[in-house]
Protein backbone atom coordinates (compact mmCIF):
# COMPACT_ATOMS: atom_id res chain seq x y z
CA UNK A 1 0.00 0.00 0.00
CA UNK A 2 1.84 3.26 -1.11
CA UNK A 3 1.75 6.59 1.96
CA UNK A 4 -1.16 8.11 1.00
CA UNK A 5 -0.08 10.78 3.31
CA UNK A 6 -2.58 13.39 4.88
CA UNK A 7 -4.97 12.69 1.88
CA UNK A 8 -5.53 8.70 2.73
CA UNK A 9 -9.24 8.86 3.52
CA UNK A 10 -10.11 11.24 0.47
CA UNK A 11 -8.28 9.11 -1.80
CA UNK A 12 -9.63 5.96 -0.82
CA UNK A 13 -12.77 7.01 -0.59
CA UNK A 14 -12.44 8.74 -4.36
CA UNK A 15 -11.22 5.05 -5.19
CA UNK A 16 -14.65 3.56 -3.57
CA UNK A 17 -16.90 5.62 -4.83
CA UNK A 18 -15.08 5.39 -8.48
CA UNK A 19 -15.63 1.33 -8.02
CA UNK A 20 -19.07 1.50 -6.51
CA UNK A 21 -19.99 3.41 -9.47
CA UNK A 22 -18.50 1.14 -12.26
CA UNK A 23 -20.18 -1.67 -10.54
CA UNK A 24 -23.34 -0.22 -10.95
CA UNK A 25 -22.33 0.64 -14.79
CA UNK A 26 -21.76 -2.74 -15.50
CA UNK A 27 -25.15 -4.33 -13.52
CA UNK A 28 -26.98 -1.56 -15.39
CA UNK A 29 -25.78 -2.53 -18.69
CA UNK A 30 -26.42 -6.65 -18.04
CA UNK A 31 -29.82 -5.50 -16.65
CA UNK A 32 -30.51 -3.59 -20.20
CA UNK A 33 -28.90 -6.05 -22.21
CA UNK A 34 -30.82 -9.40 -20.55
CA UNK A 35 -33.98 -6.78 -20.86
CA UNK A 36 -33.78 -6.00 -24.44
CA UNK A 37 -32.79 -9.47 -25.79
CA UNK A 38 -35.79 -10.68 -23.95
CA UNK A 39 -37.69 -7.77 -25.71
CA UNK A 40 -36.41 -8.76 -29.27
CA UNK A 41 -37.32 -12.22 -29.08
CA UNK A 42 -40.70 -11.61 -27.54
CA UNK A 43 -41.21 -9.32 -31.12
CA UNK A 44 -39.46 -12.14 -33.20
CA UNK A 45 -41.99 -15.02 -31.64
CA UNK A 46 -39.53 -16.82 -30.03
CA UNK A 47 -41.65 -16.90 -26.29
CA UNK A 48 -39.41 -19.76 -24.77
CA UNK A 49 -36.25 -17.35 -24.45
Amino acid sequence: MPDLGKYAVEVLAAYGVTLVLLAGIVALSLYQARRSKRDLNRFEGHDDA
